[in-house]
Formats: structure tokens, sequence, C-alpha cells
């Protein structure tokens, strides 16, 4: 990988882009971008520090790595415009849902009807399907890797310590990738669930609002910390807060007589099972 190019410039992919100049491992000036508001792509590549591009097929002529960052039900329509001249290159869509299967259906258009899939009909595009989270805009984001790619072993390699830059690498099988993207992707709301109704109660007993969001976010982020620098078993790490008659277990007993846990495990059976 010796260029790098957008296609769509949202707040993502301004996080990507932003984190991996910052990283060093790859310069401003090796990376392009092309989104349709042209006016609001210059204002940020001046802030970042990528060059805009006036069309897909400019971004496309200039990188031999493409970052797939449009809607997904914009994919097909960019696809279908800048598709034969996509042969070479490595193409790595961070859209929801753009599985590598669904990419091999789009892309290579003279499969046969009915033919079986296989990883060969993409032979001449690279393609690697990543889920990120929003914590990557902090550096602190969680990226699937789906397992099925056809990127070159060194190449995925790169574009693996590229991304884990701004966050934390999982390589994940296909069948997988769902129930990956429902903690991982959707799990940051959830816990901006539990922050705000924790704040709330702070709020209750007299916290000024902005300190209770304060000391909570810190709580979660160092008790997420401990646990995954540790590795320790997360309850093993409850069980040395809770002191037999302390104030934590009374707490904890609570949360469990509310249904926490089931609460927790329900939200992603909805996920799931829409």
């Amino acid at each position: 990988m010796t260029t790098l190019g957008f296609i769509g410039m949202g707040n993502m992919a301004q996080a990507l882009a932003s984190g991996f100049i910052k990283s060093g491992k790859i310069s401003s000036e090796k990376i392009f971008a092309f989104a349709p508001n042209q006016e609001k792509l210059k204002t940020n590549a001046l802030n970042i520090g990528f060059t805009p591009c006036a069309s897909l097929s400019e971004v496309v002529s200039k990188a031999d790595t493409l970052i797939m960052a449009c809607k997904p039900y914009q994919i097909e329509s960019v696809l279908s415009q800048i598709k034969t001249e996509l042969a070479g290159k490595a193409l790595i869509s961070i859209a929801l849902g753009w599985n590598f299967k669904k990419y091999a259906e789009i892309i290579n258009v003279n499969r046969p009807a009915n033919s079986e899939f296989n990883k060969t009909d993409i032979e001449n595009v690279r393609v690697q399907f990543v889920m990120p989270n929003t914590p990557a805009m902090v550096k602190e984001g969680v990226f699937l890797f789906e397992k099925s790619n056809s990127l070159k072993e060194d190449e995925r390699r790169e574009v693996m310590a590229l991304f884990a830059e701004l966050g934390i690498v999982q390589e994940l099988d296909d069948g997988l990738m769902g129930i990956g993207g429902a903690v991982s992707g959707c799990g940051p709301a959830f816990v901006d669930l539990f922050i705000e109704a924790y704040a709330d109660a702070a709020v209750k007993y007299g916290i000024p609002r902005s300190t209770a969001y304060k000391l909570v976010s810190q709580t979660i982020l160092g008790t997420a910390k401990l646990q995954l620098e540790t590795g320790t078993h997360p309850g093993v790490l409850k069980d040395n807060v809770c002191s037999p008659a302390g104030s934590t277990i009374c707490g904890v007993a609570s949360l469990e007589k509310s249904g926490l846990r089931s609460a927790c495990i329900q939200s992603i059976d909805a996920i799931m099972n829409r």
C-alpha cells in the first residue's frame, strides 16, 4: 500500500484519515478523498491534511488502496461508476452489510448466474470488509476484519497494522461478523445509556451534570482498561470491589434483582432477531 483513497468523507472516514496521518504510517501527501459535497471536503482536507479529489475517477486513479466509506445504499451506484477502473486495486469497505461475498456478486458482472461463490471471482479486485465502531474517533476503536478476503497476505498485515493505530483489530469468521457488529458496533450506544443513567443518579444526589458525566465515563474507561490489560475475569474484578456487607454488593444485588444481565443479553437478541 503506497497511496490511500477514501470514497466518502463522513465522521468515521475523517477519524480514520486523521488517525492514519497522525500515526506516521502513511503521510498526508499519500491520502486522497472524494465526496459529493466538495466545499465540505475541501474544508476537511485543510483540517486533516489529505488531498481532495473532484471525482470518483480521480480518487480511484490516484490510490492503490481504496476505503469505501460512503453510505451502504450508495455503494452499488458507486461501483457501477468505477468498477471498470478497480482492476488491481485493494478495496477496504467499512460500510455495514457489505461483506466480501456481496462485493463479489456486484463487482464480477461476468460471473455465470447461479454459479457457486468462489474467492477467485474477484481476484483482480482485492477486497476486505472491516466493521469499525465510533470510539475509533478517539483511537479506542474495535475493527472487525472478516476472515474471507482477497488481500495479499503482506498487504492484509499492513492494513491491519494501520487500523490498529486507532484501536483493537480482531479477525472474525464470516458467520460471526453479525454478532461481532452487534456487540462492538451497537455496544457504544448501550454504554452511553449506562453512562447517562448513572450520571442521572449522581445528579439526583447533588453532583453537577458535567462532573457526573466525567466521573462515570472515567470509571467505565478505567474499569475496561483494567480488564483488558490484566486479562482478569470481570467477575473476579467485580468481587474485588465487593466487601462483605458493603455498599457495592448491595448495589450489585439490586442490579441482579432488576435483571441487568438478562436485559443486556436480550438487547443483543433483539438485534440478531430483528
